[in-house]
């Protein structure tokens, strides 16, 4: 009799905890689904989606005789237009062109925005000589400023760079000044309570804290230097893409400007995605919705 109840009770006892245990990972299931708050990985190549989609209505309303082609040209003429432009040599020579005058005037507005942002955002005295400057330069678009700078550099090479620059140092100080005066006081009463060196307070306290601001600011300049390219390559200008384009524009040749307005785009695009990779591979040490 005894050794019934005490089967009985063994059973039972882990029936019960059985059910608790079940309980207890149904609970930790139902808790974790809940705090699934953020966005689902991102799936290779979803930035792709939207512009073919885009691309795709417009084929279907060429084919459709929705469009004029004398206006607008389908999908399929603008790439055998590319396809001869490439064959002739002239869609190579004008996108180098084009190349050539981006990247330069990225990389002189680039570090010009670097340095004048770590000046004005170091000290006192560099903030008042700089900030103030540059905000009144950004009140001031660069449209305005292309008749002085003509006037000072002409229509040459160097003012079609002094513009792209201009159009990009904007957007990398505004974010770098950002990121290194919005550093939390907390982080640097902390080095200073470990009694770090001005370069280790530089090295593992600024920097880190000033490089996601100055990321966002690439980003914004890589396209921003496309922008600027696309006005200063329509004035008397003799290569480029914006150059081709105007060019077609006299002959109303409307597949030509599409083929220019998609390397813009492509050129763009694809930048962009060059900076967000980079972006994830120094700041792999910082989780995101966006990573």
């Amino acid at each position: 009799m005894t050794t019934t109840i005490a089967s009985s009770g063994g059973r039972s006892a882990l029936v019960s905890r059985s059910g608790v245990a079940e309980g207890a990972a149904t609970g930790l299931i139902r808790q974790s689904r809940r705090r699934r708050l953020g966005r689902r990985p991102a799936i290779p190549g979803s930035r792709l989606l939207g512009p073919l989609i885009i691309v795709g209505a417009w084929q279907a309303a060429a084919w459709a005789g929705l469009l004029d082609p004398r206006l607008l040209t389908g999908p399929n003429v603008a790439l055998q237009t590319a396809w001869g432009l490439i064959q002739d040599g002239r869609l190579g020579e004008n996108i180098g062109a084009s190349l050539s005058r981006a990247v330069l005037g990225l990389a002189i507005g680039t570090v010009t925005g670097v340095v004048l942002a770590v000046l004005a955002g170091f000290n006192r005295l560099g903030d008042s000589l700089i900030d103030g400057t540059l905000q009144v330069k950004r009140a001031v678009p660069n449209l305005a400023l292309i008749p002085l700078l003509i006037l000072w550099l002409g229509i040459s090479e160097e003012f079609k760079i002094t513009v792209v620059a201009l159009g990009v140092l904007i957007p990398v100080y505004i974010n770098t000044y950002s990121g290194l005066t919005g550093i939390d006081r907390r982080y640097i009463e902390l080095a200073e309570s470990l009694g770090l060196s001005r370069w280790q307070y530089i090295r593992s306290v600024l920097l880190p804290g000033a490089l996601p601001g100055f990321f966002v600011g690439f980003r914004l300049a890589v396209v921003g230097s496309w922008t600027a390219l696309i006005v200063v390559e329509t004035i008397n200008a003799t290569s480029g893409i914006g150059y081709m384009m105007a060019q077609a524009q006299l002959y109303a040749q409307s597949d030509i400007i599409l083929v220019g307005l998609v390397v813009y785009g492509v050129f763009g695009f694809t930048s962009d995605a060059l900076v967000r990779l980079l972006e994830r591979r120094v700041l792999s040490w910082r989780r995101t919705l966006a990573g």
